[in-house]
């Protein structure tokens, strides 16, 4: 069983000795001969058990067990008394320690007694973790579509898998599905059954974000009242999935940077580094490269992170999945408010499928949510599509000359932009050509394109 087990014992021999057998074993052993010693190494290292004696030169056992319990979430603590301090061993108990031990004591007893306690800091840790999560994020077969960019994402998440050590930055438009990727990313890897932590990186104040990645001392600033473990000694052996990255502060990106290179950090306040195993998993839907020209981001950090990258294409480039997508989250949602829905119409697909879609799957997930809400039949019409903006406008096409009901008929201003959108895209957006092509001025091509959006 792995584990990382801190001896605090002022008996060197019985310290060598403890650790030995356990290192044999397979654990990851730290000694401190003193109370303070064991707390400066507990500052600095993620340790799952201590074994702690009673009676230790300058702060005692309890006094230690106390400082251990104000940690926050701190590591299972094991008594080790005399026999004539069961008393004392019993207030250990009632003051947080896991349980205690009696010298002298029999080896395989107390092995039995740390596997148990490591057990119980394993079970602990799981509750945790699924406590953290809203849910278990789904695997790769979960990123649902059949368009060759969608079975390229698949393919490759599957590669990045097989290599856990790897930083990762996934790239796309908003509303793409970015934390889904970085979801199976971690599930289908040897990280899946330690912790995914996420954090996003835009709209947070620099010294909140600083808090929640690196955690703090206690005493470090005014209300720091306890130690606080950061995101990234939760993530140890997991993955920090770090959502809109390109919106990090020019004074943290030092500080990531300096982890991503050294494998360690200090907490706020703390004066020691700790080292922590993570995979980083970043996302952005900026153009890095341009924010690094403007020197708003760093350039040797995002090449740390640009290890392996994975580019999630547009829906508008994948219509191939619309319809899919659409019909599964009908599914989904007509069972969720009780409807009896079919799917959708003629029309309605046509119109799902030519939407440029600018909010990507999450906005097609809210139009098929408020359809669902709207549509009083058993089928979806274009009616009950709330489709609004310029770039959404439905395509021209000749089917929509022909509406196939009267449901499906759309307004003369949609049909007008359709148009106009078309021959734009034919014409490479170039507006002095469209204009002479519809037999316009250029300044009234302009107005009509103001007008719509």
């Amino acid at each position: 069983m792995e584990g990382k087990i801190l001896i605090v014992e002022d008996d060197e021999v019985m310290r060598k000795t403890l650790a030995d057998v356990l290192r044999k074993k397979g654990y990851q052993v730290y000694t401190a001969g003193n109370g303070e010693g064991g707390l400066l190494l507990l500052k600095s290292n993620l340790v799952d058990l201590v074994l702690l004696d009673q009676r230790l030169p300058g702060m005692n056992g309890l006094s230690v067990l106390k400082e251990i319990k104000e940690m926050g979430d701190e590591p299972l603590v094991i008594m080790i008394t005399a026999y004539p301090e069961v008393e004392k061993a019993v207030a250990a108990i009632k003051s947080g320690a896991y349980d205690y031990i009696n010298k002298p004591f029999d080896l395989e007893e107390l092995l039995l007694l740390v596997q148990k306690g490591l057990q119980t800091q394993s079970m602990r840790n799981e509750i945790y973790r699924l406590r953290h999560l809203q849910a278990r994020e789904r695997p790769v077969e979960e990123i649902m579509g059949v368009s060759p960019g969608i079975e390229s994402i698949r393919q490759l998440i599957k590669k990045i898998a097989d290599v856990p050590y790897s930083s990762v930055l996934i790239k796309g438009e908003s509303g793409t599905g970015k934390e889904l990727v970085a979801n199976a990313i971690h599930y289908s890897s040897q990280r899946r059954d330690r912790m995914l932590v996420k954090i996003n990186c835009s709209g947070i104040p620099d010294s909140l974000l600083e808090m929640e990645l690196f955690g703090y001392e206690k005493g470090a600033f005014t209300d720091a009242k306890n130690r606080k473990k950061g995101l990234l000694e939760l993530a140890d052996g997991g993955t920090l999935f770090l959502d809109e990255i390109g919106s990090m502060s020019q004074v943290l990106q030092p500080k990531l940077l300096r982890v991503l290179e050294e494998g360690g950090f200090r907490r706020i306040g703390g004066l020691r580094n700790i080292q922590t195993d993570v995979r980083y998993v970043a996302a952005t839907n900026q153009d890095l490269a341009s924010l690094i020209s403007q020197r708003l981001f760093r350039e040797d950090l995002y090449y740390r992170l640009n290890v392996m990258v994975v580019e999630i294409p547009p829906l508008r480039d994948r219509k191939e999945d619309i319809i899919l997508l659409a019909s599964l989250f009908l599914e989904r949602i007509k069972q969720k408010m009780g409807k009896d829905i079919k799917g959708f119409s003629e029309g309605a697909e046509e119109l799902l499928t030519n939407y440029a879609w600018p909010g990507n799957v999450r906005e097609l997930n809210n139009v098929i949510e408020r359809a669902v809400l709207l549509c009083e039949s058993s089928t979806i019409a274009t009616r009950h599509l709330s489709l609004e903006g310029p770039k959404g406008r439905v395509k021209l096409t000749k089917d929509t000359l022909t509406p196939p009901s009267p449901d499906d008929i759309i307004t003369l201003e949609d049909l007008e932009f359709g148009y106009l959108k078309s021959v734009l895209e034919l014409l490479g957006n170039n507006k002095s050509e469209a204009a002479r092509k519809l037999g316009i001025s250029r300044s009234t091509l302009k107005e009509k394109l103001k007008r719509f959006s």
